[in-house]
């Protein structure tokens, strides 16, 4: 064996050691680096461990709360030395650490604060704006336009604003039955939307018109298939690289059981939506709605051997998991994407918080990791926090903590009451 061999094969306990020395002397961020490098590598040697991930994560979270304090005891002492940015960048270190409720509240305040402090030297710069200018007069609403439709005209500007520069300048042009239907359409007025969109269509007589594809859309929230199938494939005859008009499609087919047509329909997508992510998802959602699970999570696998991470995929194929009863493999797919979302320090969608707990729950993992994740979520999700303090109440109880468990138990039965 080489040497660089030798060193790079520590077991996680090895790392696990020098994390807990690095603990006892208080170097939180250190620690926490040996206990992902354990946690590294025992998806190596032993990945079916979930008692030892589950500890290791324990620790990591131990050491983060630690971490989050020490932050903000610096930002504490920082806005007094009156360096308020520099307080503000540990509060949002220390934010980006924690789920101790209690911090989270203290460290808020300190927010507040610096808001408030700043927004008073703000206002002791401006001019005194109460008394009005005489030269200036107040902008007067054009000729006939009501309050209402100057909102309608903000409002649509600000949906389309999402769409690229050419089909906003489009969208801008077309009748005014267009606006009023497109407005119906993103506020789930789907009758309205369907009859305004149709009189825009009639007035609007270009066969590269956009709107069929808006029309479809709404005809396909209705139900009506037929009529959302004939618009849909209408537009795409004139768009071919239209990925929307795929995307509609299958999601007609997929409602209408025509699971045939659908794989027909991606079979010929242009070469560049084919290997595309969109691309992929479409042709794997297809096998997952026929019930094909199997090939969906073998369709999934192989994007990921050809192409880098990708957490749509990852999310897709724990479905799949999901669906042929392989919980531990989606519970770690769960997991792996909250990982990826702590380590770019981007907010834990709480639908993945949820799996995640459940599948672990579920799997008899009544861990401290678990608990906490179930406190957040009933923050988070709060029309389910009746659910979520009961299984709390549960790990308690599995944990041998009665005192908490009832406390927590009488909890959810008051959000159930509610």
């Amino acid at each position: 064996m080489g040497i660089l061999n030798f060193f790079s094969s520590k077991d996680p306990e090895d790392y696990e050691k020098k994390g807990d020395g690095l603990f006892e002397a208080m170097a939180y961020g250190k620690a926490i680096a040996e206990y992902e490098r354990a946690l590294e590598r025992l998806e190596k040697t032993s990945p079916w461990d979930d008692d030892y991930r589950q500890s290791l994560r324990e620790k990591i979270s131990c050491c983060q709360e630690q971490l989050a304090l020490e932050h903000e005891n610096t930002a504490r002492e920082l806005m007094e030395a009156g360096h308020n940015d520099d307080a503000r960048q540990y509060i949002d270190l220390a934010l980006e650490l924690t789920r101790d409720d209690q911090l989270i509240a203290k460290l808020e305040q300190h927010l507040i604060q610096l808001d408030k402090g700043r927004l008073e030297a703000i206002q002791t710069t401006l001019p005194n704006f109460d008394i009005p200018d005489p030269e200036e007069q107040p902008e007067e609403m054009p000729e006939g336009q009501t309050a209402e439709a100057q909102q309608d005209d903000e409002h649509f500007m600000a949906l389309i604003g999402t769409l690229p520069e050419d089909i906003q300048e489009t969208y801008r042009n077309y009748p005014a039955a267009f606006k009023t239907g497109y407005l119906a359409l993103n506020r789930g007025d789907f009758e309205q939307a369907a009859e305004d969109l149709s009189q825009a269509l009639d007035e609007q007589d270009d066969p590269q018109s956009f709107i069929p594809l808006e029309l479809a859309t709404a005809c396909l929230n209705l139900t009506r298939y037929d009529e959302a199938c004939r618009y849909a494939e209408a537009f795409l005859q004139h768009h071919p690289d239209a990925l929307p008009a795929y995307q509609l499609l299958c999601d007609i087919y997929w409602e209408t059981k025509e699971f045939e047509r659908a794989e027909a329909l991606l079979a010929s997508l242009p070469e560049e939506l084919a290997e595309s992510v969109a691309g992929y998802l479409l042709r794997g959602e297809t096998f997952y709605h026929a019930g094909k699970f199997a090939e969906a999570k073998a369709f999934y696998r192989e994007f990921s051997k050809k192409y880098e991470w990708n957490e749509s995929i990852a999310r897709a194929l724990a479905k799949a998991h999901e669906a042929l009863g392989e919980r531990t493999n989606a519970r770690y797919i769960y997991g792996e994407i909250m990982n990826q979302c702590v380590s770019c320090h981007t907010r834990v969608d709480p639908f993945l918080k949820q799996k995640y707990a459940d599948l672990s729950f579920e799997s008899g993992l009544k861990t401290t990791e678990i608990l906490e994740l179930y406190l957040s979520l009933a923050q988070e999700v709060p029309q389910n926090a009746a659910d979520y303090y009961q299984k709390i109440s549960r790990i308690y109880t599995a944990q041998g903590n009665e005192t908490e468990a009832e406390r927590f138990q009488a909890i959810s039965e008051k959000y159930e009451a509610r």
